[in-house]
C-alpha cells in the first residue's frame, strides 16, 4: 500500500510539475491558434470581397482565398509550436518524409490538383459554358482543384476528374448552341416561299437569337422529298425546349399553307412471273 501511495504521489508531483512548466506555454499556444483561426477567416473573407470586384473566375477566387487562409494558419501554427518549445527542423524533416509517402499514395489526387490548377489558369472553358469532354457534355457549373462539375440537359450532374479533362480533346460550345431541325417537303414546293415561311416562324420564337443569324437552306434531295435544314441559334439552357417549339411551329405553318410533307415512298415494278 505504501508503495502504491508513493507511486500515486510521485505521479501527482510529476503532473503538477509539468503543468507548472508547460501549462502557461500550452495555454498561450492555444490562444495563438484561436486568434490565428479568427484572423485567417477575417483575412480570407476580406480578400474574397475584394476579389469579387476583379475580373477573375470563381475558381481562381476560391483558390486564392484558400491559399491565403492556409498560409495564415501555417504562420500561427509555427508561432504556437515555437512557444511550446518544439524544434522545427526535426519536425520539418519528419513531415517531409511523411509528405513523400503521402504523395506516392495519392498520385491520382495530386494529378487532379495539378490538372485543376492548369484548368483554372489556362481557362480552356468558363463557368456557364457548354462543353463536351471525355465522352460527356453539359454546362460547366463548377471547377475545383479536384474535379469539374457539368450540368446535363436532364438536370443530372456529371462530375469529371480534372486529370480526365487535361490532355483530352475539348469541344467548347460557349453559351449558345446551334440547333439542327430538318424538314422534308415535296419536290413541287416553292422553296423561296417555304424558306420565308420558316424564317417567320423563327422570328416569332422568343428563344431564337437574332445574332448570329439562323441558317435555312436545302441540304439533301431524297427519294420522295427535299430536306430543308433549319439551324437557329439559342441559349444553352433553351436548346431542348426551343427544338420542340420550332418543330411544332413549322409543322403548323406548313399545314396552314397547304405545303405537303410527303411520307417515304417506294415504287415496285413486277417485270415478270415464272410459272
Amino acid at each position: 500500500m505504501n508503495e502504491q501511495a508513493a507511486t500515486i504521489s510521485h505521479a501527482k508531483d510529476t503532473l503538477v510539475d509539468l503543468a507548472i512548466r508547460f501549462g502557461p506555454r500550452l495555454f498561450t499556444a492555444i490562444v495563438i491558434l484561436v486568434v490565428g483561426f479568427a484572423i485567417s477567416r477575417w483575412v480570407s473573407a476580406w480578400l474574397a470581397g475584394a476579389l469579387r470586384h476583379r475580373e477573375l473566375e470563381p475558381p481562381i477566387q476560391v483558390l486564392i482565398t484558400r491559399v491565403v487562409w492556409a498560409a495564415c494558419m501555417l504562420l500561427f501554427a509555427i508561432l504556437a509550436l515555437q512557444n511550446i518549445g518544439v524544434e522545427l527542423l526535426p519536425l520539418i524533416a519528419g513531415l517531409s518524409v511523411i509528405g513523400a509517402g503521402v504523395a506516392l499514395a495519392t498520385q491520382g489526387v495530386l494529378s487532379n490538383v495539378v490538372a485543376g490548377l492548369t484548368i483554372i489558369f489556362a481557362k480552356p472553358f468558363r463557368v456557364g459554358e457548354y462543353i463536351a469532354i471525355a465522352g460527356v457534355e453539359g454546362v460547366v457549373e463548377a471547377v475545383t482543384l479536384f474535379n469539374t462539375t457539368l450540368g446535363h440537359v436532364d438536370r443530372s450532374r456529371v462530375v469529371v476528374p480534372n486529370r480526365k479533362v487535361v490532355g483530352e480533346i475539348l469541344h467548347n460550345y460557349g453559351r449558345i448552341r446551334q440547333l439542327e431541325v430538318t424538314v422534308g417537303v415535296a419536290y413541287d414546293t416553292d422553296l423561296p416561299v417555304l424558306m420565308s415561311l420558316i424564317d417567320q416562324v423563327l422570328q416569332a420564337n422568343a428563344r431564337v437569337l437574332r445574332d448570329p443569324q439562323a441558317v435555312v437552306q436545302p441540304v439533301q434531295l431524297g427519294d420522295s422529298s427535299v430536306a430543308i435544314a433549319v439551324k437557329p441559334w439559342v441559349s444553352v439552357q433553351d436548346q431542348v425546349v426551343a427544338s420542340g417549339e420550332i418543330y411544332a411551329a413549322v409543322l403548323e405553318a406548313l399545314r396552314t399553307r397547304g405545303i405537303v410533307i410527303p411520307p417515304p415512298q417506294r415504287e415496285v415494278r413486277m417485270l415478270g412471273t415464272t410459272g
